[in-house]
């Protein structure tokens, strides 16, 4: 088998990543690095080009062209060593309805070769309210996806690529499966996993790449992606007043205007210009609202 160094800080990267069904473009260059340690968001609507991106790191299909390293190994090289340090939760997971759950992920135990704990399996079925002598043929879909994330977590990968991981649970176990995500990271593993669900990867991620039609549009840290972009800000002063200076400051936009004691306006970037100039004013009262990760995807993708 191929070995990784350990020391190294990428653990996941792709260059010119490209992949095409027929005419379609599924990946036009991917650009992307996930760091050792971190939660990366892989955002974009459905079509995008991320379960396409995830597939051929794992070497389930091969990219037309470009390159990849997953854990310093070459996916098409060694795709056993890849898979068998990685947790994978595809987006569409194929079981047996005739086994039970515990006989499904024994099955996924043996595929690399014994390694799951099970000492972890039960905690994490107890956690996520999973039946395991249950059948699979009698689960619901949201049971069928608790199985799938078993399976990735059990034998404690250091790289966790999850495929929607939420995709199918009620809101509960939602935050459950964010919360195992964050311990996983927590106990010294990366996550790379990709999602629609904007306020998901706003709450886990510490990094966000945005794909669109097959290609990267950004890749920052959640938080500044979002304190970076635009604001609204409604002032209430204690008497009426001339706001124009307010307006005409950079960055800053009137939205509206009440009656002369009030006044809403947008701020893009940092707040410190604004938060300056009203110490000439008497204020009654300062509200700001910022953007939500969802508000952001869709003004790069308007723009875009």
């Amino acid at each position: 088998m191929t070995t990784h160094d350990s020391t190294e800080q990428i653990v996941l990267a792709t260059q010119g990543l490209r992949k095409s069904y027929g005419k379609v473009q599924a990946l036009r260059g991917v650009d992307l690095e996930v760091r050792r340690g971190e939660i990366l968001g892989f955002l974009g609507p459905n079509g995008a080009g991320k379960t396409t991106t995830i597939r051929c790191l794992l070497d389930l299909i091969r990219p037309d062209g470009g390159t990849a390293r997953v854990l310093g190994i070459d996916p098409q090289a060694d795709p056993v060593a890849v898979q068998a340090h990685c947790g994978y939760l595809p987006g569409e997971l194929r079981l047996n309805d005739n086994w039970t759950a515990e006989r499904q992920l024994r099955f996924f135990s043996d595929m690399r070769g014994g390694t799951a704990d099970g000492d972890l399996v039960r905690q994490l079925a107890a956690r996520l309210e999973l039946e395991l002598k249950r059948p699979i043929k009698n689960l619901s879909k949201g049971n069928k996806q608790k199985v799938g994330v078993v399976q990735a977590l059990m034998h404690r990968p250091e790289l966790l690529m999850l495929d929607e991981p939420t995709g199918g649970l009620d809101p509960l176990m939602q935050q459950e499966v964010l919360g195992l995500i964050r311990e996983a990271r927590a106990d010294g593993a990366t996550v790379f996993f990709s999602s629609h669900i904007m306020s998901e990867v706003q709450a886990v991620a510490d990094r966000v790449a945005m794909i669109r039609q097959g290609k990267i549009v950004e890749i920052a840290e959640t938080s500044a992606l979002i304190s970076r972009a635009l604001r609204h800000t409604t002032v209430q002063f204690k008497e009426p007043v001339d706001y124009s200076p307010l307006a005409a400051l950079p960055g800053v936009t009137l939205l509206s205007r009440g009656d002369g004691t009030s006044v809403t306006l947008q701020v893009e970037g940092d707040m410190d210009g604004l938060i300056k100039a009203l110490g000439a004013f008497s204020v009654r009262d300062l509200e700001t609202t910022r953007p939500s990760l969802e508000e952001v995807f869709l003004t790069y993708y308007k723009t875009g």
